[in-house]
């Protein structure tokens, strides 16, 4: 029941002003459970060892605690090898890591990569340095209206020169589903590899890379209940090793000699250097919450009625403007403009009612400018969010607009 997993987060009791906190900033990153912070505490304090070195005892179960959480990221994702798996600082990490050592191998001068317009930075400054590295062309692939992706206009963007296409699964300002499958395949039957950002798509939608035939996908840790620190790069492991590793030291070699370096086998060849080991072993548990609230009926219905209720709202006040308007396609994650407001006004008079919203770019300056507007404003829902908070959201926004309009 939603009582129940809203009861493994203590951050949610919070209050904040002197009123009950109603966190709506899940997209930038998502309240913990008690089973994640307990996880991160017993490692830290009783089982504080550095992993794959040692013989200790206390080396043995971080490194156990360690490689089983690789085994739960597995099963997650439907990945077909625990090989496939990289342990990365976040998605962040993971996409550069795929632009560098991809790029080294793949792309050469006169080469093409397809972006779209509303991909996060993270998933656009790569590319983009690679493409200055490596004298390639940065492609740009635009949304349609309502915001949706389109695979016949993916289709139009590539060439005989296209080496790889990086797209949101979910993108966190339009909120909108992407038809990844129709993606991947139109790249496929080209011979293109596809990069699938899922920082949000990993939260909202099931995850089945091998469904999904992307080459690779990447998220963060913190979004999908997990401690900072933490990602995952999900890639092909054809890809994987023939790809050079990304950064060099500790732990990713075979051998070392002052003639010649061996690299050691996957995934260890692309996580160099003493590890996050304290922190990766809290998405077990995360990817576990996750997993429960997903089978949890109350929590979806939930959820659709939490959708329903405020596409509707803002879409029905003639002062708003939302972006992202396939609702079919949609997740509650709303971003919209007010006519006469700036949005950060917005969101500081919404602070002080304890309604948390995200204002400002988004870390999406180019589908700002896409969209013509220089911010807006955003409330990101997550699985223990409820109806009647997304209801005193709504009673605040018309407060906060009345204020200032």
């Amino acid at each position: 029941m939603l009582e129940e997993i809203r009861s493994q987060i203590p951050a949610l009791s919070a209050r904040v002003y002197g009123k009950p906190l109603v966190y709506l900033d899940n997209a930038a990153t998502a309240q913990r459970p008690l089973s994640v912070t307990e996880c991160w505490r017993q490692l830290t304090q009783e089982k504080n060892a550095n992993i794959h070195r040692a013989v200790h005892y206390l080396a043995g179960v971080a490194t156990e605690a360690y490689e089983d959480t690789r085994e739960q990221v597995r099963l997650f994702l439907n990945a077909g090898s625990r090989e496939e798996i990289i342990f990365t600082s976040g998605a962040t990490a993971a996409v550069n890591l795929v632009a560098f050592s991809y790029g080294e191998a793949f792309v050469h001068e006169g080469d093409e990569v397809v972006v779209s317009v509303a991909e996060h930075h993270s998933n656009l400054v790569p590319w983009q340095l690679l493409c200055e590295r490596k004298k390639a062309t940065l492609k740009v692939l635009d949304i349609g209206e309502n915001g949706v992706l389109f695979s016949e206009a993916l289709e139009k963007r590539l060439s005989e020169r296209t080496k790889i296409v990086a797209i949101s699964h979910i993108s966190n300002v339009l909120g909108l589903v992407n038809p990844v499958r129709d993606l991947v395949s139109v790249c496929h039957r080209r011979g293109i590899p596809v990069l699938v950002d899922g920082a949000q798509g990993v939260v909202h939608e099931p995850v089945d890379v091998q469904a999904l035939d992307c080459d690779f996908y990447v998220f963060s840790g913190h979004k999908i209940y997990a401690a900072t620190g933490t990602g995952v790069l999900y890639g092909k492991k054809r890809w994987l090793e023939a790809m050079p590793p990304y950064m060099s030291g500790g732990e990713m070699i075979g051998t070392v000699s002052f003639e010649k370096t061996t690299f050691a086998p996957l995934p260890q060849k692309f996580e160099a250097g003493t590890q996050n080991f304290n922190a990766v072993p809290t998405l077990s548990p995360a990817l576990e919450f996750a997993r429960a609230c997903r089978a949890d009926a109350a929590v979806q219905r939930e959820q659709s009625a939490i959708l329903s209720y405020v596409y509707e709202k803002l879409m029905a006040n003639p002062r708003i403007t939302l972006y992202g308007t396939s609702k079919e396609t949609k997740i509650p994650l709303f971003s919209f403009s007010v006519e006469g407001a700036h949005h950060e006004d917005l969101a500081l008079i919404l602070d002080k009612m304890g309604v948390a919203v995200r204002s400002g770019q988004m870390c999406a300056e180019p589908l700002m400018n896409r969209l013509g507007v220089t911010g807006l404003l955003r409330a990101s829902f997550a699985p223990y969010n409820t109806l009647e908070e997304a209801e005193y959201f709504i009673q605040c926004l018309d407060k906060a607009i009345n204020m200032l309009v």
